[in-house]
């Protein structure tokens, strides 16, 4: 998650975005489990597991609180 160090700096319309691809891709791991689709490497969230997802979700949405 080293691409996600700087969150604090993000506006919050760029928080909001952020939650909701977490979100999206969350659902998605739910729905699909083992064959989720695998994105494309220019995506933000590319590389990522369920579980990575999850807690990057806990931490941008205290960031959207706090702002």
């Amino acid at each position: 998650m080293e691409k996600f160090n700087d969150l604090e700096t993000y506006s919050p319309k760029k928080l909001r975005t952020l939650r909701n691809n977490l979100n999206n891709r969350l659902a998605h791991f739910q729905g699909r489990g083992d064959k989720s689709k695998e994105l494309t490497p220019s995506h933000r969230l590319y590389g990522m597991d369920e579980s990575q997802c999850s807690e990057l979700l806990k931490i941008v949405q205290k960031l959207i609180e706090n702002k």
